[in-house]
């Protein structure tokens, strides 16, 4: 008989109110230098994401959710909060990206990208 071993599963972080920083450091002195942030609702959604610079904030992202839960607008914004494009997406029937739609700040349509899912077999 082959013994049989488990994994142990990895414990999943309770994302609901969550915000997590990501640190860069300088490892000459040791400077902390703000790089990003991400922020979750009270229901475990992430509903903003900013990116940092040396100089302070290059891109803001806010995620806005349907009635079934999944992200039906991402707004984007400039260094200075200002709406720079948004995206509206399209789902399949197994909640994965079907088509991404991404408009100008004046909703203008500017591009249109298609999610192709492709399983590989093993080879087995």
């Amino acid at each position: 008989m082959i013994p049989v071993s488990f994994a142990q599963e990895t414990p999943k972080m309770n994302k609901k109110n969550l915000v997590i920083k990501e640190w860069n450091t300088d490892p000459k002195g040791g400077n902390r230098i703000l790089d990003h942030v991400t922020t979750f609702s009270p229901e475990g959604k992430k509903i903003e994401e900013i990116e940092y610079s040396t100089t302070g904030q290059k891109w803001r992202k806010r995620f806005e959710y349907g009635p079934d839960g999944r992200v039906s607008r991402e707004l984007v914004y400039d260094d200075r909060n200002r709406l720079q494009t948004y995206k509206k997406f399209e789902f399949n029937e197994f909640g994965k990206k079907k088509i991404q739609y991404t408009y100008s700040a004046k909703g203008k349509l500017l591009t249109i990208k298609h999610y192709e899912y492709i399983a590989q077999d093993g080879g087995e």
